[in-house]
């Protein structure tokens, strides 16, 4: 068949084709879309501060919701708690100033976060203080919050200090 010819002849089943409903095809859009963001999730996690704190304690991992469980730490941070959450990891207690923490990676999967982070002493061997922690805190986007999930912190030479899970 020539090309005039094809422009010129009818489609075959034309009558049949009906023509999708928009509903469906917004919905399969959305679909899809859900389905290209879920499998390209990156998540951005800032590092807001890094410090000390002289509220008394071990090392440990702690999930922070509210404003009120963030000034328990004897921290004050603008966290946006309606989009987001905090999570700080709390290490020392010290007596000696200069201590500083050092978060080598951050990997996560769908059963658990891994922190691999450990402190650095002072050089100079530091000055008495008062005893006091140095503390880390990451803001998270609450759309990655799943309960359940384990959070373990532990050294370079994966020795563990601290584990939780996201209550």
């Amino acid at each position: 068949m020539t090309l005039e010819a094809c422009k010129k002849a009818p489609l075959e089943g034309a009558a049949e084709r009906t023509r999708a409903k928009p509903r469906a095809v917004k919905r399969l859009t959305a679909l899809v879309l859900l389905l290209l963001l879920t499998g390209c999730r990156e998540v951005r996690v800032n590092t807001l501060a890094q410090g000390t704190t002289t509220v008394p304690g071990g090392d440990q991992i702690v999930v922070v919701r509210n404003s009120v469980d963030l000034a328990k730490l004897g921290l004050h941070a603008p966290v946006h708690f309606r989009g987001e959450f905090g999570v700080i990891l709390l290490m020392g207690p010290h007596t000696r100033t200069g201590y500083k923490q050092i978060i080598e990676s951050i990997r996560a999967n769908d059963q658990r976060v891994r922190v691999v982070a450990f402190e650095q002493e002072p050089a100079d061997g530091g000055e008495p203080s008062p005893s006091y922690r140095t503390y880390t805190l990451w803001i998270v986007p609450n759309s990655v919050y799943r309960r359940g999930i384990r959070v373990d912190v532990v050294t370079p030479s994966d020795e563990a200090i601290a584990t939780t899970y996201l209550p």
